[in-house]
């Protein structure tokens, strides 16, 4: 009992167990249990203090809870943790923040993706502008998370797009080249005019996590 009411504890701090229980009503006990499990060990890399020198002391304070949680699912049957997320379940369950995010490089797809569902958003991946603004219609995301330089259609010409519906549409813009020197002046244009926050490569997890959050109010 006392190893259960500790997981809770930390599941909750690190924002795994609501999203848990969403899985549990969906998908059932083992998919539930992998999230749990796979989900904690992914944090420990995202929050790894070598990865977040400017905010070493909070990377080493989740990493020692994130320890914790390990050492408590060692000791732990796989039916109790099941239990565990099965414990109020009904009204855990709330509308998550929905990201679509635009990106052509397949590996940062990858990262972008495990990171934001582990933080708890609802999260679509498109790999180009065309299939971005398809997928914007379907999907009706919270906020657009877009690399700049695509092909096919760039970052700036799919927010234009989407703006000609959604006037309202929050955009972080992907930054990571210097010579275009059209889409710098276009994209300057856009953030002033607009209020779009922009995120420059390479840029730290922790510093990603916290322009989306404080750009969507929270979730």
């Amino acid at each position: 009992m006392e190893n259960r009411i500790d997981l809770e504890k930390e599941l909750l701090f690190l924002g795994l167990l609501d999203k848990a229980r969403e899985i549990h009503a969906e998908l059932g006990d083992k998919a539930a249990l992998s999230y749990i499990k796979c989900g904690y060990r992914l944090l420990s890399k995202v929050y790894h203090p070598d990865l977040n020198p400017k905010n070493i002391e909070r990377a080493k304070i989740t990493q020692q809870r994130l320890n914790r949680v390990n050492s408590i699912i060692s000791r732990m049957k796989d039916e109790e943790i099941i239990e565990l997320i099965k414990k109020d379940a009904k009204k855990s369950c709330k509308r998550k923040k929905k990201i679509l995010i635009v990106e052509d490089e397949f590996g940062l797809q990858e990262i972008f993706r495990d990171i934001f569902l582990m933080e708890g958003y609802d999260v679509r991946i498109a790999v180009d502008g065309i299939k971005g603004y398809k997928f914007y219609h379907q999907f009706e995301p919270d906020l657009l998370f877009t690399d700049v330089v695509m092909p096919r259609m760039n970052g700036l010409d799919l927010v234009k797009k989407i703006r000609e519906v959604n006037p309202q549409i929050k955009v972080v813009y992907i930054s990571g080249f210097f010579g275009i020197d059209r889409l710098k002046r276009e994209l300057d244009e856009d953030i002033l005019r607009y209020g779009y926050r922009t995120l420059s490569k390479p840029f730290k997890t922790s510093e990603m996590l916290n322009l989306v959050k404080n750009y969507l109010g929270g979730h």
